[in-house]
Parts: C-alpha cells; sequence; structure tokens
C-alpha cells in the first residue's frame, strides 16, 4: 500500500533522479551558487512529496474514463520539478582545454588590469581577419588594438564557449593570478541550444558571483547578451529574453550591466550584413560599434 510516507520517499527518490539524469558531464551536487534574484523557483523535497501524494490521491478518486487515460499514458499527469540546471554545473568541452591550459598561463603572469571573458564573440577581438579587407567578418582585432592596445589586457573569451564552461575555467586557474581593475563579460548565446532563458540567466548570475569571489575589487561590466539571428527567430527570443533577468545583477558598487544590442539592429530589428554577416559574430565595423558604446563606461570603471 503507498501510504503518505512511502509516497514521500518516492517523490524524493524520483526528484534526486531528475536531477543526476539532467546533469550532462557534471554533477547536480557541483552546481555553482546563484544570486537569489537571478535564481529560479525550485520546490523542496517535501513540497514535491506534498504534490506527488496530491497527485495520487486525485488519481485514485479519478472517474473510469481518466483512470484509462492515464494507464495507457502513464507519464501525462506527473509532478515535473524543474531539472538541474546544467548552465551552473561547471564542465569544459575538452576541446577547450588547451586554450584554457593558455589562459592559466597567462593568469600566472598576472599583470592584467582589464580582463574580457566570453565566447567566440569576446574570443574574435583578436581576429585579423581576410588581409586587404575593409570590413573582414569575426574580426575585431584592429578595433582591439586602436581602443585597447594601450592597455594591459587579457582576453579570456573562449570560442563556443557556455556559462558552465566559463565557471569550470575560473575556478580551475582562470579567477587566480592576477587582479584586474575591471572586467567585461558577455556570455550565454551558446546555451541556447539546450537550455531555457531562465536557466541561462542562472548560469550568468552563477558566472558573475564567481568573478566577485575571485576578484573581490574589479568592476564587472556585464552585457546584455547580443541579438542574434533574424527577428521572429526562437533563439532570438531565447537570449534576448535572458537579458531582463540579469539586469537585476546590477548593483551599481561591483556590477554594471550595460546592453547594447539595439545599437546592431537596423530600424526593423535587422542584423545587417556589414554588421554580423552570420547574424551572430560582429564584422569589424559591428566590433567598432561595440567598442565606441562601452568606450566611456569602461573608462570609468578603469578609474
Amino acid at each position: 500500500m503507498n501510504t503518505p510516507v512511502r509516497l514521500r520517499r518516492l517523490a524524493a527518490l524520483s526528484l534526486l533522479g531528475l536531477l543526476v539524469a539532467n546533469a550532462p558531464l557534471g554533477r547536480a551536487a557541483d552546481a555553482a551558487p546563484v544570486p537569489d534574484s537571478v535564481a529560479i523557483a525550485r520546490p523542496s523535497p517535501d513540497e514535491v512529496a506534498q504534490a506527488t501524494a496530491s497527485l495520487q490521491q486525485f488519481l485514485a478518486q479519478a472517474d473510469s474514463a481518466t483512470k484509462a487515460i492515464v494507464g495507457k499514458y502513464p507519464d501525462l499527469l506527473a509532478v515535473r520539478p524543474p531539472r538541474a540546471n546544467p548552465a551552473v554545473i561547471p564542465f569544459l568541452s575538452p576541446g577547450f582545454r588547451v586554450k584554457h591550459s593558455a589562459n592559466v598561463e597567462l593568469a600566472k603572469k598576472g599583470d592584467i588590469d582589464l580582463l574580457f571573458m566570453g565566447d567566440s564573440i569576446t574570443d574574435f577581438w583578436r581576429n585579423a581577419g581576410a588581409e586587404g579587407d575593409p570590413n573582414p567578418a569575426r574580426a575585431g582585432k584592429a578595433v582591439f588594438e586602436k581602443y585597447y592596445g594601450a592597455m594591459k589586457t587579457a582576453n579570456f573569451g573562449i570560442s563556443g564557449d557556455t556559462t558552465q564552461g566559463v565557471l569550470y575555467r575560473l575556478q580551475n586557474g582562470e579567477g587566480q593570478g592576477f587582479q584586474p581593475k575591471a572586467i567585461m563579460l558577455m556570455i550565454g548565446t551558446n546555451n541556447a541550444a539546450t537550455c531555457s532563458s531562465p536557466e541561462i540567466a542562472e548560469g550568468v548570475g552563477a558566472v558573475v558571483l564567481e568573478l566577485r569571489k575571485d576578484f573581490p575589487n574589479a568592476k564587472i561590466l556585464l552585457l546584455g547578451i547580443f541579438p542574434r539571428a533574424n527577428p521572429g527567430e526562437p533563439v532570438r527570443k531565447t537570449v534576448l529574453d535572458v537579458n531582463p533577468v540579469i539586469a537585476k545583477l546590477h548593483d551599481g558598487q561591483h556590477v554594471f550591466y550595460l546592453d547594447i544590442g539595439s545599437k546592431f539592429l537596423d530600424a526593423n530589428g535587422v542584423l545587417q550584413p556589414d554588421i554580423m554577416a552570420d547574424r551572430l559574430h560582429p564584422n569589424q565595423k559591428g566590433y567598432v560599434i561595440w567598442a565606441d558604446a562601452v568606450k566611456e563606461p569602461l573608462a570609468e570603471l578603469m578609474k
């Protein structure tokens, strides 16, 4: 007989199973802490157990037609708590380990005032692009040298990386050995393939917390995720829905949120080919727009 106590135990075990099953290449127990301002509301095991018991009671009292439907489709009615969020479980793709090791060696040398942290959009600040092309795609090197060449900088962007990758990197050497004055962070667009907007926002929040722990005196310029794809495409909505949530991380003391995404769009919300040819990565002209937009905020944070 399924007593309430037994049902609560079964529900707790079920919840644990869901957490483990949805923690790809990492353990739910290793999940990084998340700021309350961006945290997804999650029920406690007791609340899950209570909901499960109530559902079982409803099914026990249901009419024969309802019981027949549930018997035919047993997963149709179930208590489904939020999965363990992969965006906050530190994990770095093996293919990124070489770049990570290079970043760690750079971190050990110290003497870094401005840290760039992110994915390919940050990584490509170092790309020169095709020789002779006045506006090369995926190339920010010339712009970087113009705006930041005289500064002590480090670019820890890794193409393809995610929030969980940045967490791993910071916890395994990239967050030690130096103390920058300012950090420019944008991360999360690569999470859109497997995570919801709230999950990505938690991941960004976890990264900000890790940066605050590793670099307590640094000012963090947290950029909203840039628009991508075309208006109306689901992936654009996924990434842009993250921004109003992570904007809550702005505290005006250590974390400064800035959304410059609209500067890349035309009046119809379209990313033009001369700005982002692939509708994801800036061309050189896009990097100029980026550099101009953050010039004054960064200068203020570097003081």
